[in-house]
């Protein structure tokens, strides 16, 4: 069960990484801007306590606390490295670097142990995946400072996994997954400091040009929802599955995504556009036979 809600969870992330990309280049341009959006939308994850109205002891808030702020940070790195790189590209770059360093913290810290069939299929993704973030384009060729960004949120985002899953491990998913996004939330109250957030809670006296910086609050509101899901789906399947497994199966969610954008590129230029080589297009094609062929590793 857990392997597709990991897969449903990623599909929905590969549109929400999609549209990421759209609203910081064309509406809300920002990295720190868009950060705050994506983590003040978490503290909705308190609207679910009803449901289960548990609290967390000891240092177990400590360990959510971290997971939540890791998050955070994990998120601002990763939009400031697609701001400055290809979001086909830059993402599977975190996604080869999360699984990596989870599966290292996983193996060290957690004592997780896989089969053999889910270490080939792992390393099958993980090759994939820096396939994937092969970059050639107008203005980078390969490795630019945005993958210096992009390195540091895969570390963020291991850290994040890990500790949520300790805590899942010792108690429900619920109340853990409620309070670990709501420290995420209480990030974005410290990102109040940066003028470039506290700016947009002043009226504009200029108007706006762009239609879809007239629409950006609607926009990401429809984006962070969607992601919301898929962070739900992906936190429960960690829940029940391998933290170093589902982190893996990010690969979907990159092969997902290069289609998506490939296609908007092709069919819809003015909206969304990345620039493909040849070389680069096959390459990534290979990437994607790979993935299917992790993938299945993973189910045999």
């Amino acid at each position: 069960m857990w392997f597709f809600l990991a897969i449903l969870g990623y599909s929905a992330l590969a549109l929400t990484v999609t549209l990421d990309k759209f609203i910081l280049t064309k509406s809300v341009g920002k990295p720190i801007v868009y950060t705050f959006y994506s983590t003040i939308f978490m503290f909705g994850a308190l609207l679910l306590y009803p449901l289960a109205p548990e609290l967390l002891s000891g240092t177990e808030w400590l360990w959510a606390l971290v997971s939540g702020i890791t998050f955070g940070l994990a998120l601002w790195a990763m939009f400031v490295a697609t701001k400055k790189g290809e979001a086909s590209h830059i993402n599977p770059f975190v996604g080869a670097i999360t699984a990596i360093a989870t599966y290292l913290t996983a193996f060290f810290i957690l004592g997780e142990r896989l089969s053999l069939f889910d270490n080939i299929g792992f390393l099958v993704l993980v090759i994939a995946t820096v396939l994937l973030s092969f970059e050639k384009t107008k203005n980078n060729n390969h490795i630019h400072v945005g993958y210096l960004y992009a390195f540091l949120a895969g570390i963020l985002f291991a850290f994040s996994h890990i500790c949520a899953k300790y805590l899942y491990d010792i108690n429900d998913f619920l109340p853990v997954f409620i309070w670990t996004r709501f420290t995420t939330g209480f990030f974005a109250l410290f990102l109040l400091f940066s003028p470039a957030v506290r700016r947009i809670f002043k009226k504009r006296k200029k108007k706006v040009k762009s239609k879809y910086r007239k629409h950006a609050l609607s926009i990401v509101a429809v984006t962070k929802i969607l992601g919301f899901i898929g962070v739900i789906l992906i936190q429960y399947a960690i829940a029940i599955g391998s933290v170093t497994v589902v982190n893996a199966l990010a690969g979907f969610q990159f092969v997902a995504m290069f289609a998506l954008i490939y296609l908007m590129s092709v069919f819809y230029p003015k909206i969304f556009k990345e620039y493909f080589t040849k070389k680069e297009f096959w390459l990534q094609l290979s990437a994607i036979v790979l993935v299917a062929v992790g993938l299945a590793l993973f189910v045999v």
